[in-house]
C-alpha cells in the first residue's frame, strides 16, 4: 500500500491520511481529537461492508436469491453490521458541507447502535460539540472518505487494522505524558505475544487499555494458521472512553468483545472476572502506581505470597495475574517497571523470594530505554508459569537493552529481527534445544540456587554479564603504547593552548 511521494520515497498510506487528518486538528487537544478521528474511521469501516454485503443482497444471486437487503438478519449471519440509511457513509459524505454534519454523524451512533445490540453504548458521540468546527469535521469526512476500509479488498490486506493501529500510536505520540497509557507500543506487544504463543484457551487483560494485547494474539493466530475461535478474550478496563476505544477496535475485527468489562473502580476494588483462570495473561498495567487503594485490600485473597505495599501496585499487579492463572500451566507475560526487579520496599524483596522459591519465574527480559511514548520509566517483561512441566527450578535472564532503533530523538521500536532474536532464544531454552547456549552478555539460564546468591534480585545484567569485547589483533601493549602516546600529544596541545590564552591576556593588560 505504499506509495512514492514527489521526493520518490516512500509513503504509506496510514502515513498520508495521518497527515492531512492531523493538519485538520486545528486547536482540538489530541486526547479529544482521537475520538473523533477514530469514531469516523469505524463508521466507514462498518459502512464499507455493509455496502458490499448490501449489493449482493440487492443482486439477488445464487444463495442471496430473494433476499431482502433492509432485513437485519441477513448481515448478522455474515458478520456485518446493519447500517440504518441516515448513518451510511454515503448519506454522511454528502451532508459534510452543512452546519449540523456534528448532529447528523451523533444521531447516526444512536440508529446504529439500536440497531446492533453488541455496539450499545460502546460508540463515541461528541461530534456535534461546540468546539468542533463543522468545517473541520466536514474535511475529515472527505479524507477517511477516499480509502476503502470494509470491503473484501481492504480487509484482506487489513487496511483498517493498519490505519487504526497507527493511528493509535500517532495519538499516543501527541499526547506524551498527559495520555498514551491506554497504548503499549505495537514492537512490545509483538514480542509478548510471539512468547507466550497465546494458540488456544482463555487470554485476560486485567489493564486492557485498547485492546492491542488481544488484536496481535488474533494476528499470531492468523499467521500460525490457527483458528481464531480457539481463543476467548476477557479484559477489564476503568478509563470508559479507552474501554469503547478497545470495543471498536475488536468489533472491527470481528472478535467479541462481550467479556471485556468496563467499571470506574478497576481490577482491585472491582474485579470483573473474579472467578476466571486464564490460560494466558498479557498485560502492560500502569508502572509504579501509589494510589491504588492497597489501605482498602490487606486482607485480600490474591495475596497469596506477601501483602504488596499500600505505595506501589507493581507486586498487587503480579499477584493479580497469578490469583487468575490456571492452575496447571498457566502462563502470564507482562510489563513492569525495571524497579520490580530489585526493590525491598514495603515487602516486595519478600515477595519476589517468594515467587523466585515456588518456581513460578520463568523469564525476564530487560528492554531497551525509550520504547514507551507516555513514560520514560526504564521497563522489563516478566513471565510466569504456574505448574512447570519444563526448565524446573531454573529461570532465563535476556538483557535486550541494546536491541531496537530510534524512530526519533525521543523513541525507539523493536524491530521484526529483534523480537524475533529474543523469542527465538526463549523458545530454544525452553525447549532445552541444541540451539540453546548462554551468550555472555545477553542471556543466562540460572537456578534457583544462582538467583538466591543475588538476594533475589532478577536485573539480568547481574547473570548474563557483560558481552566480552571481539579480539582485534592488536597485542595489549601495542595498545597501552599507543593511548600513551595519544595522551602526551592531549596534554602537550593543553599546555600550548593555556599559553596562548595566558599571552592574549597579557596584551589587553591582564596577568595571571
Amino acid at each position: 500500500m505504499a506509495k512514492k511521494n514527489g521526493n520518490g520515497a516512500n509513503e504509506s498510506l496510514e502515513k498520508k491520511l495521518w497527515a492531512t487528518a492531523d493538519k485538520l486538528r486545528k486547536n482540538i487537544d489530541a486526547a479529544e481529537y482521537k475520538h473523533v478521528v477514530l469514531g469516523l474511521i469505524f463508521l466507514k469501516y462498518i459502512s464499507d461492508a455493509f455496502e458490499e454485503h448490501y449489493a449482493k443482497l440487492v443482486a439477488g444471486e445464487g444463495e442471496y436469491a430473494g433476499a431482502d437487503p433492509e432485513d437485519k438478519d441477513e448481515y448478522g449471519a455474515e458478520n456485518v453490521f446493519f447500517v440504518p440509511e441516515n448513518a451510511r457513509w454515503a448519506y454522511i459524505q454528502s451532508q459534510a458541507k452543512m452546519p449540523n454534519i456534528g448532529k447528523l454523524i451523533d444521531d447516526a451512533m444512536d440508529l446504529i447502535e439500536a440497531d446492533n445490540a453488541t455496539l450499545k453504548g460502546i460508540l463515541p458521540k461528541t461530534f456535534g460539540r461546540s468546539n468542533l468546527d463543522p468545517q473541520t469535521l466536514g474535511g475529515l469526512i472527505d479524507t477517511i472518505g477516499t480509502i476503502a476500509l470494509g470491503d473484501e479488498k481492504a480487509k484482506s490486506q487489513d487496511v483498517l487494522g493498519r490505519v487504526y493501529e497507527y493511528f493509535l500510536g500517532q495519538f499516543a505520540l501527541a499526547e506524551g505524558q498527559k495520555g498514551g497509557q491506554f497504548y503499549t507500543p505495537e514492537s512490545i506487544v509483538k514480542l509478548l505475544v510471539e512468547m507466550l504463543e497465546p494458540y488456544k484457551g482463555r487470554v485476560y487483560d486485567p489493564c486492557c487499555g485498547s485492546g492491542g494485547m488481544f488484536v496481535q494474539s488474533e494476528k499470531f493466530i492468523e499467521s500460525h494458521q490457527g483458528r481464531l475461535d480457539d481463543i476467548s478474550v476477557y479484559g477489564q478496563e476503568s478509563n470508559q472512553t479507552t474501554y469503547r476505544l478497545c470495543r471498536m477496535n475488536l468489533a472491527i475485527r470481528g472478535i467479541d468483545g462481550s467479556n471485556i468489562k468496563w467499571n470506574t473502580e478497576g481490577s482491585f476494588l472491582n474485579n470483573a472476572h473474579k472467578d476466571l483462570k486464564a490460560d494466558y495473561i498479557i498485560a502492560n498495567p500502569p508502572f509504579n502506581v501509589s494510589d491504588w487503594s492497597g489501605e482498602l485490600l490487606r486482607d485480600d485473597a490474591r495475596w497469596q505470597y506477601g501483602v504488596p505495599p499500600t505505595s506501589n501496585a507493581n507486586f498487587g499487579w503480579v499477584q493479580h495475574f497469578l490469583y487468575h492463572l490456571k492452575p496447571d500451566g498457566g502462563h502470564a507475560g507482562f510489563v513492569l517497571a525495571n524497579g520490580s526487579l530489585s526493590s525491598n520496599t514495603g515487602g516486595e524483596g519478600d515477595i519476589r523470594r517468594k515467587l523466585v522459591e515456588n518456581d513460578l519465574v520463568e523469564c525476564i527480559v530487560m528492554l531497551p530505554k525509550a520504547l514507551f511514548f507516555n513514560t520514560g520509566i526504564p521497563a522489563c517483561l516478566w513471565f510466569l508459569r504456574r505448574g512447570k512441566q519444563q526448565r524446573n527450578g531454573e529461570t532465563l535472564f535476556i538483557d535486550a537493552s541494546e536491541l531496537g532503533v530510534m524512530i526519533n530523538r525521543k523513541n525507539r521500536v523493536l524491530e521484526e529481527e529483534d523480537v524475533c532474536k529474543v523469542a527465538d532464544v526463549y523458545h530454544n531454552w525452553l525447549k532445552q534445544s541444541e540451539e540453546y547456549e548462554d551468550v555472555k552478555g545477553f542471556c543466562k539460564s540460572a537456578t534457583i540456587e544462582d538467583i538466591q546468591k543475588h538476594k533475589f534480585v532478577l536485573t539480568p545484567g547481574r547473570y548474563v554479564g557483560i558481552p566480552d569485547e571481539e579480539d582485534d589483533g592488536i597485542p595489549f601493549q601495542e595498545k597501552v603504547d599507543t593511548l600513551t602516546t595519544r595522551l602526551r600529544e592531549q596534554m602537550n596541545k593543553a599546555q600550548e593552548l593555556d599559553q596562548e590564552i595566558i599571552t592574549q591576556l597579557a596584551k589587553v593588560g591582564i596577568e595571571l
